[in-house]
C-alpha cells in the first residue's frame, strides 16, 4: 500500500512496510510514538518539494476543493503507475475519486487511513530527511496565512467598507440637499413667491430658476423642456401678477449659483445610488433582494461589516437601529419595539398596522439566513433570497386575507365588507339584591306618607268650600242652617278619615314620640 501525504514543503509518497499492524486502528498511535517505530511502519518512497509559496498555495487549494493539480498528476503517473497493483491511501475521499477516474488507480479512504495520516504528521521530521525544522515551521506558517486568505475569498469586490462609506455619504447628501433646496426656495420666494406653490418638484424648481432668473423673463422664455405645458402656462400667468419684491441682478446671480450647486449634488447623488446598488448586488445579493439595497446597506453599516451582521441572531437584526427605544422600554417596563431599520423594507410597508410586527419578525428571520449565506457561502447566486422573499410575501397575503375570509361554509368565499356595529349590551350589577332590608327605603316611605296626608287636607278643604256654597239666597236674604251645617262638617271629616290609608309604623312611632314629649312637659309643669 502507498500513502499520498502533502506537507507545507511538498508532496510525499510513503510505502507501508507492515500492513498487519494497520488493522489495529485503536492502537495504531503506539506505533508512531518515536521516529524509529514510525520508520518500521512506513518508508519514504518519493518527495517532491515545492518551488515557492505560490505553488504550495495552489496545491493546497486544489486539495481542499478536491481537485487534481498538474504537479500531483505528473508525480502519480511517474511514481505510482509503476506499482499500479497497489492501493493508494488518500486523506480525502473526493480526491480519491478524481484520481481513480483520471489515472485509473485504486484509492482507499477509511478510519485506518485517517489514523495513519495522523501518525505520519506527528513524526514527519523523522520520516522526511533533509528538511530543517526551522525551515519547515516557516513554510507551514506562510502556507497557513495564504490558505486562510484564500478561504476568506479576499477580493476588492467583496469589501463591505465601500458600502458603509457610500450609505453614510448618501445620507449626508440628502441632508445637505434638503438644506440647500429650502434656502433656495426661501430666497427666491421673496422675488416670486407663487412659483413655489406651482412647482412642487425641487429639481424642476432649481432648473427653472437657473434658466429664467428674474420673474419678468418668464413671459419671453421657453421652459417647455423643464415643465409640462399646463404648469408652464400657470407660471407665466402668475409671473405677470406676482406680489413679490424686486431684487437686484447680483441677488439673482447668487441664487442661480445656489441652484447650480443643488443640481450638481442631485446628479452626484443619483450616480452614488447606482454605485451603491451595484456594490450591494455584488457583495450581498440575497440581502438586497430581501430588504432592498438601502435598508441592507444601513444594516451592514450599523453592524460594522457584513461578517459582524452575520453573527447577529434574527431578533437582533429585527431591532437594529432601535436600541434606545429597546433599553428605554426595558427600563420603564413597557412594551419593547417590534422593528428598527427593517421597518423601512418594502414588505413591512405593504402590511397592515396590525400585521407589521408579525411580518417584521418573519422578515428578520429570513434576512438573517440570507446574510449568513452572503457572508459565509461560496455561491454568489441570489436564488435563496428570491425564495425567502416569496415565502414572506405568501405569509403576508395569508395574514391579510384571514380577516376577510369567513369561517362558516367552505371557508373560501369572501365575507361581505359591512360596517361593523357593536351590539353588545353592558350589564350593570344591581346591589339591591344583596340587601336583606325592605325594598323601599325609610326616606321614601316618609315622603309617601306626607304626600298622602297632603291629599287628605286638600279633599277636606274642597268639602268645606262646597258646604259654604250651599248657603242659598231666598228672596234676596240668606238662610242660615247652623245645625245642618255642623252635621255636614262632621260627615265630611268622617268621610275623609275613612279614605285615609292605614298609618305606617314610622308615622305611629313619630306620634308616640310626640305624646311622650307632651307628657314630659306636663310632668315638668
Amino acid at each position: 500500500m502507498l500513502v499520498l501525504f502533502e506537507t507545507a514543503a511538498g508532496y510525499a509518497i510513503f510505502k507501508v512496510l507492515n500492513e498487519k499492524k494497520l488493522q489495529e486502528v485503536d492502537s495504531l498511535w503506539k506505533e508512531f510514538e518515536t521516529p524509529e517505530k514510525a520508520n518500521k511502519i512506513v518508508k519514504l518512497k518519493h518527495f517532491e518539494k515545492f518551488q515557492d509559496t505560490t505553488e504550495a498555495l495552489a496545491a493546497s487549494t486544489a486539495l481542499v476543493e478536491g481537485k487534481l493539480s498538474k504537479n500531483l498528476k505528473k508525480i502519480l503517473k511517474k511514481i505510482v503507475a509503476k506499482d499500479a497493483h497497489e492501493q493508494l491511501a488518500v486523506a480525502d475521499a473526493k480526491l480519491g475519486g478524481v484520481i481513480k477516474d483520471k489515472l485509473n488507480l485504486s484509492c482507499i479512504h477509511s478510519p485506518m487511513v485517517t489514523e495513519l495520516m495522523r501518525g505520519i504528521r506527528s513524526q514527519i521530521e523523522g520520516l522526511i530527511t533533509g528538511l530543517p525544522s526551522r525551515e519547515m515551521a516557516a513554510m507551514c506558517l506562510g502556507l497557513a496565512h495564504s490558505l486562510s486568505r484564500y478561504k476568506l475569498k479576499f477580493s476588492p469586490d467583496k469589501v463591505d467598507t465601500m458600502i458603509i462609506q457610500a450609505i453614510s455619504l448618501l445620507d449626508d447628501l440628502d441632508k445637505e440637499l434638503n438644506n440647500y433646496i429650502m434656502r433656495c426656495r426661501e430666497w427666491y420666494g421673496w422675488h416670486f413667491p407663487e412659483l413655489g406653490k406651482i412647482i412642487t418638484d425641487n429639481l424642476m424648481y432649481c432648473k427653472c430658476v437657473r434658466k429664467v432668473g428674474d420673474r419678468s423673463n418668464f413671459a419671453s422664455s421657453d421652459v417647455s423642456d423643464i415643465l409640462p405645458e399646463e404648469i408652464e402656462e400657470d407660471v407665466k400667468a402668475a409671473a405677470e401678477i406676482s406680489m413679490g419684491t424686486e431684487v437686484s441682478e447680483e441677488d439673482i446671480n447668487n441664487i442661480i449659483l445656489l441652484c447650480d450647486q443643488v443640481i450638481e449634488i442631485s446628479e452626484y447623488r443619483t450616480q452614488l445610488y447606482d454605485y451603491l446598488k451595484n456594490r450591494m448586488m455584488a457583495i450581498a445579493p440575497n440581502l438586497t433582494i430581501m430588504v432592498g439595497e438601502l435598508v441592507g446597506a444601513r444594516l451592514i453599516a450599523h453592524a460594522g461589516s457584513l461578517l459582524n451582521l452575520a453573527k447577529h441572531p434574527a431578533s437582533t437584526v429585527q431591532l437594529l437601529g432601535a436600541e434606545k427605544a429597546l433599553f428605554r422600554a426595558l427600563k420603564t417596563k413597557r412594551d419593547t419595539p417590534k422593528f428598527g431599520l427593517i421597518y423601512h423594507a418594502s414588505l413591512v410597508g405593504q402590511s397592515n398596522t396590525k400585521n407589521k410586527g408579525k411580518i417584521s419578525r418573519m422578515l428578520a428571520a429570513k434576512t438573517a439566513l440570507t446574510i449568513r449565506y452572503d457572508a459565509l457561502g461560496e455561491n454568489t447566486s441570489a436564488e435563496m433570497g428570491a425564495e425567502n422573499r416569496l415565502k414572506v410575501e405568501t405569509r403576508l397575503r395569508l395574514l391579510e386575507e384571514r380577516g376577510i375570509r369567513r369561517i362558516s361554509g367552505t371557508g373560501k368565499a369572501l365575507a361581505r365588507a359591512d360596517k361593523y356595529q357593536n351590539k353588545s349590551e353592558v350589564k350593570i350589577f344591581d346591589p339591591s339584591g344583596d340587601s336583606t332590608l325592605p325594598a323601599v327605603s325609610k326616606k321614601r316611605k316618609i315622603q309617601e306618607v306626607e304626600e298622602q296626608g297632603a291629599e287628605v287636607v286638600v279633599k277636606a278643604k274642597k268639602l268645606k268650600a262646597e258646604m259654604k256654597e250651599e248657603t242659598t239666597v231666598e228672596d234676596g236674604e240668606p238662610v242660615k242652617k247652623k245645625k245642618k251645617k255642623k252635621d255636614k262638617e262632621k260627615q265630611a271629616e268622617e268621610a275623609v278619615l275613612s279614605e285615609e290609608p292605614p298609618t305606617s309604623p314610622i308615622a305611629e312611632n313619630t306620634e308616640k314620640k310626640k305624646k311622650k314629649k307632651k307628657k314630659m312637659k306636663e310632668d315638668e309643669a
